[in-house]
């Protein structure tokens, strides 16, 4: 942040940023600058190198293109690289916290793993449908199902997606929208073999049928994808599945 003046006034700000080994925790109240053009993250950032070097929180890119510094702030989910404070301090305030829905590491990083298995659970990984020895086939940009798969395809997992649904919260069994959002790509991917165990992965409990198409995913999404949709399209081919089956 050398390079980012101060405001000439120099203004402050007050900034309760979540401490916490893991069990319990507290907020912890922080005078931080108010400068030009800053983010959520350059404010956590100087926090860690001025005021108190042992807080903790994940970050690489610093440009909206990995999704690791993804925190709560004022109880939203967001990118924190590329959340301006202008767009969302409250009476001279912010607060910072871990994304919610998820196990807390220490202070704002979240433990990632639980999201990460329940991608495993939905069957969020390619099958095969050729060996290396086959010739690549060429697939149609055009092609319907290449369309659809495209319109999702883009999600990062930075689990912003996860910390704003409600379901997760209230169900801890919930696979969650990145996740069934990833199984949708996969079921239009055409050199995909893993259709039929998919469906059943995510038609199992805590499947794409506990979704209440709220829709807090589509809201907070930093890359504007929508999750509902995708598993919209889950819920429409498990069910097809369902009476092809008992015919």
């Amino acid at each position: 942040m050398s390079n980012i003046r101060d405001m000439p006034n120099g203004q402050t700000m007050e900034v309760r940023v979540w401490r916490s080994d893991g069990e319990g925790g507290r907020f912890e109240g922080f005078d931080v600058p108010q400068r030009e053009s800053q983010t959520i993250l350059d404010v956590v950032s100087w926090i860690q190198q001025n005021a108190d070097s042992t807080l903790s929180y994940r970050f690489a890119c610093r440009v909206g293109m990995c999704g690791s510094c993804a925190m709560m702030v004022n109880g939203q989910p967001r990118w924190t690289c590329r959340t301006h404070v202008k767009k969302v301090l409250k009476n001279n305030r912010l607060t910072v916290e871990p994304l919610r829905n998820l196990p807390v590491i220490k202070d704002l990083v979240a433990d990632m793993d639980p999201f990460f298995d329940k991608w495993v659970k939905a069957e969020g990984v390619f099958h095969p449908s050729k060996t290396r020895a086959d010739a690549i086939e060429a697939i149609s940009s055009e092609h319907p199902m290449r369309v659809e798969a495209d319109r999702a395809i883009e999600c990062i997992n930075c689990a912003v997606c996860y910390a704003a649904c409600d379901v997760v919260e209230a169900n801890p069994d919930y696979l969650g929208p990145a996740a069934l959002n990833r199984a949708w790509t996969l079921m239009n991917d055409e050199r995909d073999a893993g259709h039929d165990v998919r469906l059943d992965a995510v038609s199992q409990k805590g499947g794409c049928h506990n979704c209440h198409s709220q829709q807090s995913c589509v809201r907070f999404c930093p890359n504007e994808l929508n999750p509902t949709a995708s598993i919209a399209g889950l819920k429409r081919e498990t069910a097809k599945s369902f009476f092809r089956r008992r015919d």
